[in-house]
């Protein structure tokens, strides 16, 4: 079971392939936080962004738990309009 209330079609294939790494992370909460995100804004990402995603999804998922949860800081590189997104939308 994946989680994801978003189905892929109409996606092209780096969407749908950052969707299910969304997913698809290695702990739970971080496939909430992240696949949750990606189910309501995936579609509508800018180049910049899917770019930024991707590497934000590169970070393990203990490190990025602690800079979403705010229990460390953000390193410099990965604090980008796009992750205040994903942090914003834990509160809608």
């Amino acid at each position: 079971m994946s989680g994801t209330t978003r189905s892929s079609e109409g996606l092209d294939q780096r969407r749908r392939k950052l969707l299910f790494r969304s997913w698809h992370r290695g702990i739970r909460e971080m496939d909430l936080i992240l696949g949750g995100f990606a189910d309501r804004a995936i579609g509508s990402l800018t180049d910049a962004e899917l770019h930024q995603y991707e590497h934000l999804l590169e970070v393990q998922d203990a490190d990025l738990l602690s800079w979403v949860t705010g229990t460390n800081p953000v390193p410099a590189a990965f604090d980008t309009p796009l992750l205040k997104k994903i942090m914003a939308s834990r509160s809608a």
